[in-house]
């Protein structure tokens, strides 16, 4: 039977009411106001569109019927109280915005996950074992392509050779990248696939390593390109299928949006072929690979927000210079345990501002890796000077900003660049970055409190596939600088550690603002999509140690349920 009010319009023949989308009760809730700050909250409100209609500080009261009194003549029927479609009782459980990865790679964790994989390696001899066995497993590939090697890992204390790649698999070109994408290993059938010889010059910003006058088999940045322009590309259902398996994923560990980083114009078709299907769920804020693919994927401006706020390539991807782990980040002093090296500026200084005026000047946001302090102090130059001619509201991204000179971290602030950092690389890095710079030139790295004394905008992420995704990690070193074995006792260069509340904002607010979705989503204030997750622990008041081990139990996004674990 229906309820009297229902009836009454019916009756009259006006059009039943929609009902609202529903209601979580019952929870612990956690979310960061404008400010950065922590509220609480009881329940949350969610309206027809997948939109935050409300934070609830107590228990979801069901709204009490009254009988609507007939409206004066030529005055219209007053609206009904809008029903629930559902309304969840999560048993006290603790409710957090969904986190956002302000720094990753999504096709490359995809592929990452669909082909060899070293990460898990700890010594030369196990890659070299686990290289064997999936060349075995996968007879008739014309290459074998693979990522994850971590020479630091290995306790080697150089570089891996071809010849001991070709040990594990000779009569196949073998291609595998390093961990941090800025060297890659080739086995000495590649090389020759790719006619490099010891003549072959390295192309500027890259660097051939070199033994007894010969290519020894590792290639650095820019040099990376002779190997890859003779790799097989990866087809187009590979494509599919990594998307599918990173989306899985990222929803598993909490991330409901997430910055891609270097899109090219085939993993933009991958993110449009998925949304089409209906099958993209985690929101990607794309920054395309270089000026190319910005003009080939967006042309003469930004893209819209697509498929309901999933999905906008905003702005360009550029690289300064390199890694630390392959000694190209770009250094004003020699390389500590490497004398007479300083890495890579892999951009002119002219061509930099070139490259950065030509996205800016049809507002598209400009993100530039920097590593090194010569690279964050040459972009600083390069931002305080393209500030004059492009103003309004710019957001200019330095991405990693590892390793700053101390006298440079006050300028990021006024000229409105925004810090985008992953508190997981100083946890890795730590032992490797002392050998690289010595201790007295650390006092600018992985400088979280530094870049907030500084008003600096914080915004983090992972730099997936380089290190695990899970951003419960990343909040736990960005409060207690300890790696996972808890090490250093006390977090390396402990005056850098942040709070709870900036960790959070940095994962949620912060990286929803340097992708110029602050408005959309990030933050559960009303209005913005409803992107959430409950987890199984209070996460504000637990040990960073406890908060590493948090459990998602349930993602949702735009008030939908897209993951619930163990299902």
């Amino acid at each position: 039977m229906k309820p009297l009010y229902l009836a009454a319009i019916a009756a009259l023949g006006l059009p039943l009411p929609a009902l609202a989308a529903g209601v979580i009760d019952n929870v612990n809730g956690i979310a960061i106001d404008p400010d950065g700050k922590v509220v609480r909250f009881a329940a949350l409100m969610i309206d027809d569109d997948g939109k935050v209609e409300k934070l609830l500080p107590g228990r979801y009261q069901e709204p009490k019927y009254e009988r609507p009194k007939k409206p004066k003549k030529g005055q219209p029927w007053p609206e009904p109280p809008k029903g629930l479609a559902f309304k969840l009782d999560a048993g006290g459980k603790t409710l957090i915005p969904g986190l956002i990865d302000a720094h990753g790679h999504v096709m490359g964790y995809g592929l990452s996950l669909i082909t060899l994989d070293l990460s898990d390696t700890r010594s030369l001899a196990e890659a070299q074992a686990k290289i064997r066995a999936y060349a075995q497993a996968n007879a008739g590939r014309k290459w074998i392509i693979g990522t994850g090697w971590n020479q630091e890992q290995w306790g080697l204390g150089r570089f891996p050779t071809a010849a001991e790649l070709d040990a594990a698999v000779g009569d196949i070109p073998v291609w595998l990248e390093r961990i941090d994408g800025h060297a890659g290993w080739a086995n000495s059938a590649a090389i020759r696939a790719a006619g490099i010889t010891p003549a072959t010059r390295a192309p500027m910003g890259g660097r051939i390593e070199m033994a007894g006058g010969k290519p020894s088999g590792v290639f650095v940045d820019k040099a990376m390109d002779l190997i890859q322009k003779v790799t097989p590309p990866p087809a187009p259902k590979d494509r599919d299928i990594a998307l599918e398996k990173a989306q899985r994923a990222l929803l598993a560990v909490g991330i409901t949006g997430i910055a891609d980083m270097g899109t090219s114009i085939e993993d933009w078709q991958a993110f449009r072929r998925s949304a089409d299907r209906g099958a993209l769920r985690v929101r990607i804020m794309s920054y395309a690979y270089g000026i190319d693919n910005m003009v080939l994927i967006a042309g003469p401006e930004p893209t819209p927000w697509l498929y309901d706020d999933h999905l906008r390539m905003g702005g360009v991807k550029l690289l300064l210079d390199g890694a630390l782990g392959s000694r190209g980040a770009w250094l004003r002093a020699d390389y500590a345990d490497a004398p007479g090296q300083r890495g890579l500026p892999m951009i002119p200084d002219t061509q930099l501002r070139n490259f950065m005026s030509r996205a800016a000047m049809d507002n598209f946001q400009v993100a530039v890796h920097a590593i090194g302090d010569a690279a964050n102090h040459e972009l600083l130059n390069a931002i305080e000077e393209l500030n004059d001619t492009y103003k309004g509201d710019r957001r200019w991204r330095i991405e990693h900003a590892q390793i700053v000179t101390p006298s440079d971290l006050p300028r990021f602030g006024p000229l409105g660049a925004i810090a985008s950092m992953q508190p997981v690389h100083e946890a890795s890095d730590w032992r490797m970055a002392t050998a690289r710079l010595g201790e007295a030139r650390l006092n600018g790295a992985y400088a979280w409190k530094a870049m907030l004394d500084n008003k600096v905008p914080l915004a983090f992420g992972s730099d997936v596939p380089v290190e695990s995704p899970n951003p419960f990690a990343g909040i736990a070193v960005a409060m207690s600088r300890e790696d996972g074995k808890g090490e250093p006792a006390g977090g390396w260069m402990p005056e850098q550690r942040v709070g709870f509340d900036a960790a959070l904002d940095g994962f949620t607010r912060q990286a929803a603002y340097a992708g110029f979705a602050d408005k959309k989503f990030g933050s559960l204030v009303p209005g913005q999509r409803a992107d959430f997750l409950l987890i199984d622990r209070d996460i504000s008041t637990a040990r960073p140690a406890d908060i590493r081990q948090t459990q998602v139990l349930e993602t949702w996004i735009g008030g939908k349920r897209v993951y619930v674990k163990g299902q």
